[in-house]
């Protein structure tokens, strides 16, 4: 697996692999990219081309490392992946679309979980100690998440308006 910088990405002539969320996608994207989401990463790709040119990326290089690896695995023989992600090509002065901004599932979920847990302890110590059960409610959900890989309040985050993403924008998973 070969890293390209952001400078590169310009001259890149191959499939430029976006496997953020959607919503990320919809947010900010390089105008060449295609977005498959990492989960659905080889699912989408077992109809490509093995020999094809690939440039894996995502926000800031953590997921496209292991998206690049599970290409690799899958045997495609010309894997490249954006060094830094599209936040390196934005600095670079690349060309990035959408208003950028969004804030993904995953801190959501810790704002959320952490603003609970604090005013169930406000609560408990105010107004009633029973309010301690929140508390205990956002601890179990957040081991739970840990355990199984499956979060309730994710998927409630994923369904807000702020989260959806626009029907011009979807572009997930061209065949």
């Amino acid at each position: 697996m070969r890293k390209i910088s952001a400078h590169e990405v310009i001259q890149f002539r191959g499939r430029i692999i976006d496997v953020r969320s959607p919503a990320e996608y919809a947010a900010e994207r390089l105008a060449r990219a295609e977005n498959v989401p990492l989960d659905r990463l080889a699912e989408v790709a077992a109809g490509w081309d093995r020999n094809d040119s690939l440039l894996v990326m995502c926000k800031s290089g953590v997921r496209s490392t292991d998206g690049a690896r599970r290409l690799a695995e899958m045997g495609f023989t010309n894997v490249n992946m954006l060094e830094g992600g599209i936040d390196a090509c934005r600095k670079a002065g690349v060309e990035v679309l959408g208003r950028g901004g969004h804030i993904p599932i995953v801190r959501q979920v810790m704002i959320g979980a952490g603003l609970m847990l604090l005013a169930g302890l406000i609560l408990a110590k105010l107004v009633n100690s029973w309010f301690i059960l929140l508390t205990w409610f956002v601890a179990l959900g957040l081991l739970n998440a840990g355990l199984t890989g499956w979060c309730p309040m994710a998927r409630l985050l994923e369904k807000m308006p702020w989260n959806q993403v626009p029907d011009n924008t979807k572009g997930c998973c061209p065949a």
